[in-house]
């Protein structure tokens, strides 16, 4: 009988010390945030170079961490170029591959909702929670095991939140009118929501024993660009520039899916005037500083919980926007305004106030968090982590280059500091020098001199289209461009 008992202390000594183990092993773990942001362009944060808008609390990131100064979206399949940001996300896939989980994720049966990111983080020992915005096909209540307030889209915008505005005494709509309902649907604002909700996480999170990942994504500032008053105040129009690129009308507006037709390029006038494209530039400053608010808020609470030297933590939005450059308003072209997103990054073995200008994708931020969380990425995944490019473990960029798309109307692919981009409708073919011509406003196309520059970035184009299962066949629109 003594032995019997001895044999049974002696398992559950084991057992004990083995939960004990898996404990500290999961304390071990740093704790993950990622912060989402949804039509942010890279070049609207003060300490990276807009000096007209207020970003405090963005800035302090930037100074606390590394930035990666070129960090692209790959594109859509349709004109809420969100949901193919966020579906490539979570799960890993490129952007055609990731088109075909939205009928996947609607099986209930679905192996795809166990590969999602959340599912990952989950199976290496983390308590996952999510606020906001989602706006994927996957069931969200299977992919986290906390959930704020569900958002599934975009605010509700209104009729009188379009076309406007089409003169100075134009006041049908103010971003500070609760009537129009959008942000203020509920009775607070939903940047307010998702502060007050992250804040509320990271308290209980420290009565719990295990790391924890949130993700925390924000509608801001996607239209309808609403905010409280005092911070439009913060923009007197007199102060607001009007971007260098920007142009009445887009040329090959109809011909790329950005006419009258597409929801985003409705919210100006056309032809575009230099006061709307201030009034718009005015209020989206307002609703990024009104979020850099919300965002401070989250930081105060990491630090004040004693929480925040075991935190990685990871900015960026869902891709770019355009406000007036180059006669566009939306975010379904491949320019880099509407391409690129802020992406910072803070954490224990992170260098401050480093800035990287290798070309990433936003995406790589998801096997970047596995790598943190101890995961071997799976096979599945199609991007890369970040951290050995933070780290100096690798000095050359994951990627020759980048490709974009937007539904069977647009290509792109940038590599050595050039950029091609395709019309495959309008039959015509733009080229630009990013190093000598940041804002895109010089092609050389039509120069001859950069004819064997084009047909070069055409061929990675064409073996970029082959590897992500691009049926666009580009070859029967431009043979010209084959060696």
């Amino acid at each position: 009988m003594m032995k019997i008992l001895l044999h049974i202390l002696v398992v559950l000594i084991i057992v004990l010390n083995g939960h004990h183990a898996d404990a500290i092993d999961n304390k071990k773990k740093p704790n993950i945030i990622f912060i989402f942001a949804d039509d942010q362009a890279y070049n609207t944060i003060h300490a990276l170079g807009n000096k007209e808008i207020k970003t405090p609390n963005l800035d302090k990131l930037v100074e606390s961490g590394t930035t990666f100064t070129h960090n692209y979206n790959m594109g859509a399949w349709a004109g809420a170029v969100c949901v193919a940001s966020r579906t490539m996300l979570n799960t890993g896939r490129s952007v055609w591959r990731a088109k075909e989980l939205n009928t996947v994720f609607q099986k209930e049966d679905s192996l795809a909702i166990t590969q999602t990111w959340g599912n990952l983080l989950k199976q290496a020992g983390y308590d996952t929670y999510m606020t906001g915005k989602w706006h994927i096909q996957a069931d969200i209540d299977k992919c986290f095991d906390y959930i704020g307030t569900k958002r599934y889209g975009m605010p509700k915008q209104t009729k009188a939140g379009y076309n406007r505005p089409m003169d100075e005494n134009d006041k049908n709509w103010l971003p500070w009118d609760a009537k129009h309902g959008g942000y203020w649907q509920g009775g607070q604002h939903w940047s307010e929501v998702v502060g007050d909700e992250s804040i509320d996480f990271i308290e209980q999170a420290k009565g719990r024993e295990h790391p924890f990942f949130m993700y925390v994504a924000f509608n801001a500032p996607h239209d309808p660009r609403q905010s409280p008053k005092e911070y439009v105040d913060m923009y007197p129009l007199d102060k607001i520039s009007v971007p260098d690129n920007y142009q009445p009308l887009y040329p090959e507006k109809d011909d790329i899916g950005c006419g009258k037709n597409l929801r985003d390029e409705k919210l100006a006038p056309f032809p575009r005037t230099e006061y709307a494209v201030k009034v718009n530039r005015q209020e989206y400053y307002a609703i990024i500083t009104h979020m850099d608010h919300q965002i401070g808020r989250i930081l105060d609470a990491l630090e004040k919980s004693g929480q925040k030297d075991d935190t990685y933590i990871f900015y960026t939005a869902d891709h770019g926007l355009a406000c007036g450059e180059h006669g566009l308003l939306g975010k379904q072209n491949m320019y880099d305004h509407s391409m690129r997103s802020p992406l910072i990054v803070i954490g224990p073995d992170v260098p401050e106030g480093k800035r990287k200008e290798v070309d990433v994708y936003l995406q790589d931020i998801m096997p970047s968090t596995l790598e943190i969380a101890g995961l071997e990425k799976p096979a599945y995944v199609e991007f890369n982590s970040l951290m050995p490019l933070i780290t100096n473990r690798r000095k050359k960029g994951n990627y020759d280059a980048i490709y974009g798309s937007y539904k069977e109307l647009q290509r792109m692919v940038r590599a050595d500091d050039y950029k091609l981009i395709v019309y495959p409708k309008a039959q015509k073919v733009k080229l630009f020098n990013l190093k000598k011509d940041p804002l895109e406003m010089k092609n050389l196309a039509s120069n001859q001199k950069y004819q064997k520059k084009i047909k070069e970035l055409f061929g990675q184009l064409l073996q970029l289209q082959q590897e992500m299962d691009d049926a666009l066949d580009l070859t029967a629109v431009f043979p010209e461009l084959l060696n």
